[in-house]
C-alpha cells in the first residue's frame, strides 16, 4: 500500500470509526487517525477486520458515488439527453437485492469469528476480578491472596495548573494492574455503584462494569510493557481521573511480584491485628487523618470540609461530624446507598479509618475533642 493512500485511508477512518486512544500513538505520531494494531492477536484481528470494512465501504462508495457523478455528467440536461421513460426492471431489481446481500454476507463472516474469538474466555491460566467504584479500581487476583484498589496517581498540581503536565498526564495511577506474558488473563468486570467500562485500547478489551452484573473479557499479552487505558462510561463528575494502567511482566519476574504482594498483605493484616490493642495519641490520629483524608476525601468534601453544597455535604460543622460516633463510622466503613459516598471499608485500614473520622470530628472548627480508635472501627466492623 502506498505511503499516501495509506495516510488518505487513515484520514477518512477517522469519519467512518472514531479516533481511537492508544499510548503507542501518543508517543509515537500524534497525528495518527487510524486504530492503533494493539499488542494481542484479538486486537491485530480487531484492526483487521477494521480495516476490511473499511475497505469495502471505499470500494462501494467509489462505485456507487462514480456511477452517479458519471451518470449526471454524461446525461445531463444541457448536452440534449432525454430522460429514460421505463419503470421497473426486473433485473435490476434482482441485482441490487442480491448484490448487496452477498456483500453482506462476505463481511458478517469475518466479523462474526473475530467477534467469536473476543467471547471466548475458556482455558484460560488466570482470572482478575475487576470492580469499578467513584472513582476507582479495585483488582483481586481470584488465584491469589492479593488484591487492591488502583487510584490516579497524578499530582493535583498538573491538574490545577501550577506545575506542567507530565507525559502521561491523567493516565498513571499509584497501583497498576500486572499479568503475566503469555498467559490468557481472564477478567471479570463489575462495579459497586454505578456503570463504568474498563478500556485498554493496546488488548482491543473494553466491557462495561455494571452493578450487579459480571461481565467476561480476556487478553494474552506476549509483549512486557506499560499499557494504559480509562473509564470509557461517563460515571460522575472524576469521570475523566479514572485511568488504567497494565503492566506485562515476564513469567519469572511476575511470580516474584506476586508472591511479594501475598506476602506484603499478610503481614499488613497481622500489623492490623496488633494495632487493635494500641491506642495513637490525639496528635498521632490528627497527622495521619489529614493524610487520608486529603487522599480519599478531599476530591468531594473538599480541602476546607465544606463540600460542594447541593452536590456533596460539608462536615465542617455537620451532625454526623459533631455527635454520632458510631453513625459516622458506619458510613465511612460502608457508604450511603444512593448516594456517591462509597465504602472504604475494602480501601482503608482500620487504623487510617480511625484516623481519618478522627480528624473529621476535630479539624475546621468542630474541636469535639473526641478520639477514634482503630478497636472502636473494628467493633463497628464486626458488630459487636
Amino acid at each position: 500500500m502506498k505511503p499516501l493512500f495509506k495516510k488518505a485511508v487513515a484520514a477518512i477512518s477517522l469519519f467512518a470509526s472514531g479516533a481511537a486512544y492508544a499510548e503507542t500513538a501518543s508517543k509515537g505520531d500524534p497525528y495518527q487517525l487510524n486504530l492503533t494494531n494493539g499488542v494481542t492477536d484479538i486486537s491485530n484481528q480487531v484492526y483487521d477486520l477494521h480495516m476490511l470494512m473499511f475497505g469495502i465501504c471505499v470500494v462501494i462508495a467509489v462505485l456507487v458515488f462514480g456511477v452517479m457523478f458519471i451518470s449526471m455528467y454524461l446525461h445531463r440536461k444541457s448536452r440534449g439527453v432525454k430522460p429514460a421513460t421505463f419503470h421497473e426492471s426486473l433485473k435490476v431489481e434482482i441485482a441490487w437485492t442480491v448484490v448487496p446481500f452477498l456483500i453482506l454476507i462476505g463481511m458478517a463472516i469475518p466479523a462474526a469469528n473475530t467477534l467469536i474469538a473476543m467471547e471466548d474466555t475458556s482455558e484460560a491460566d488466570m482470572t482478575v476480578l475487576v470492580t469499578g467504584s467513584q472513582w476507582k479500581w479495585h483488582y483481586k487476583y481470584m488465584d491469589r491472596e492479593v488484591e487492591y484498589f488502583s487510584l490516579l496517581a497524578t499530582p493535583q498540581t498538573q491538574i490545577t495548573n501550577r506545575y506542567e503536565k507530565g507525559e502521561n498526564y491523567l493516565l498513571e495511577v499509584d497501583r497498576p494492574l500486572v499479568i503475566p506474558t503469555g498467559q490468557k488473563v481472564r477478567f471479570l468486570i463489575t462495579s459497586d455503584d454505578v456503570i463504568h467500562s474498563w478500556w485498554v485500547p493496546d488488548f482491543a478489551v473494553k466491557k462495561d462494569a455494571n452493578p450487579g452484573f459480571i461481565n467476561e473479557a480476556w487478553t494474552q499479552v506476549d509483549v512486557p510493557g506499560i499499557y494504559r487505558g480509562q473509564c470509557a462510561e461517563l460515571c460522575g463528575k472524576d469521570h475523566g481521573y479514572m485511568p488504567v494502567v497494565v503492566i506485562a511482566k515476564e513469567p519469572a519476574e511476575y511470580e516474584a511480584w506476586i508472591t511479594e504482594q501475598e506476602t506484603a498483605q499478610r503481614i499488613a493484616k497481622e500489623e492490623e491485628q496488633r494495632l487493635l490493642a494500641l491506642s495513637m495519641s490525639m496528635e498521632e490520629l490528627m497527622a495521619e487523618g489529614e493524610r487520608v483524608y486529603m487522599a480519599a476525601c478531599a476530591a468531594c468534601h473538599m480541602p476546607n470540609g465544606e463540600g460542594i453544597p447541593g452536590v456533596f455535604p460539608a462536615l465542617k460543622g455537620s451532625p454526623m461530624a459533631l455527635n454520632d460516633i458510631p453513625a459516622h463510622i458506619d458510613i465511612v466503613l460502608n457508604g450511603k446507598t444512593g448516594t456517591a459516598m462509597q465504602a472504604f471499608d475494602k480501601q482503608l485500614t482500620l487504623s487510617e479509618i480511625a484516623a481519618v473520622v478522627t480528624y473529621e470530628r476535630n479539624a475546621w472548627g468542630n474541636n469535639t475533642g473526641e478520639m477514634v480508635q482503630a478497636k472502636d472501627v473494628n467493633d463497628i466492623a464486626t458488630g459487636q
